[in-house]
């Protein structure tokens, strides 16, 4: 009976983790596929460019708690072993990234996987948002944070002595970077789309270099 249930809620992680927040947002209240549009991505940062900032703030949101629900599924259904909690944070990052409702394709999951850290330690949480705002602040780019935070979170799970969650950060490495290589060309090659705040998206517009 457990084995059922266990496999069944899994499923369900999965499929909250799959729902396509972005694509539904903008094909019922814009008219949009936001695949067709921007850098294509279904997630939070396409969604501000493209449809403005009251999507991408719903988009982000929905994307956010479907994590932090996915992860508290164990916990809600009194599965027991805490520990379960990260398989379920995984189904739902999974589910985001590879999406059955768009064909097994999807976002990048940054996220779904903050939601799943605050659904897992809200302590861990909190740390890896200090890693993760201020290098927004700094680099004015989501993808350049997130890769860099990332690295962070991983070497920070160490001093939780949680070798559950390290095994997870670890993934989530493998998991990020893989799903930003395209926006690990641009980076390099300076072309990378910025937010519009922070402090390098500020000195390129005092240089003259920000397209209107």
């Amino acid at each position: 009976m457990f084995a059922i249930k266990f496999a069944l809620l899994l499923i369900l992680a999965y499929l909250i983790g799959s729902f396509p927040t972005g694509v539904l947002v903008g094909k019922l209240f814009y008219h949009k596929d936001i695949r067709e549009y921007g850098s294509h991505n279904i997630g939070t940062t396409n969604t501000f460019r493209v449809l403005g900032p009251k999507a991408g703030t719903i988009v982000f949101l929905v994307d956010f708690f479907k994590g932090t629900l996915a992860t508290s599924l164990p916990v809600i259904f009194h599965l027991g072993d805490h520990h379960y909690c990260l398989v379920f944070g995984a189904a739902a990052i999974l589910g985001h990234a590879f999406s059955i409702f768009l064909k097994f394709r999807g976002g990048k999951a940054v996220a779904t996987t903050a939601g799943f850290l605050l659904g897992y330690n809200v302590k861990f949480f909190g740390l890896c948002a200090c890693f993760f705002i201020p290098l927004l602040l700094i680099t004015s780019m989501v993808s350049m944070s997130s890769l860099i935070s990332v690295i962070l979170i991983f070497i920070s799970s160490f001093f939780f002595h949680d070798s559950f969650l390290t095994i997870m950060s670890g993934v989530l490495v493998i998991l990020i970077w893989w799903s930003h290589r395209t926006n690990i060309k641009r980076i390099l090659n300076g072309s990378e789309n910025l937010v519009p705040f922070g402090l390098y998206y500020w000195y390129k517009k005092s240089k003259g270099q920000i397209k209107k």
